[in-house]
């Protein structure tokens, strides 16, 4: 990967991460909004929806380390390299996912992997 698809996977991840950040926010501040008191159905979809936001949080959330990750891998140079295999991952897959760590060959090997332990 030369130094320019470097800086251009660089603002890719920081502005994805930040977009995470300010959808983080903007669910936490729903999360502080004072129901208006109602009915018992009332306030059962609003249990219902924030239900919802603290899984949306928590799924966000666990997309931060990702992020770091991916920009730890990119100060190192081993940035758009398969984990498992050192193989480069591919422009087009990071493109898609900027945070992958895995080629599309060793993601699919992991999958079956996953699959074949469920099974048991």
């Amino acid at each position: 990967m030369n130094p320019a698809q470097q800086d251009y996977f660089r603002r890719l991840i920081r502005h994805e991460r930040q977009e995470v950040l300010d959808h983080i926010d903007q669910m936490k501040q729903q999360l502080q909004e004072d129901p208006e008191t109602g009915d018992e159905g009332d306030i059962a979809i609003r249990e219902e929806q924030l239900r919802l936001l603290f899984r949306q949080i928590d799924r966000e959330s666990r997309l931060l380390p990702k992020y770091d990750a991916a920009l730890i891998r990119l100060e190192n140079g081993e940035y758009g390299f398969c984990r498992d295999t050192g193989e480069p991952i591919g422009l087009q897959r990071l493109l898609l996912r900027p945070t992958a760590e895995l080629s599309i060959e060793a993601k699919t090997k992991e999958e079956k992997v996953e699959i074949q332990y469920q099974k048991k």
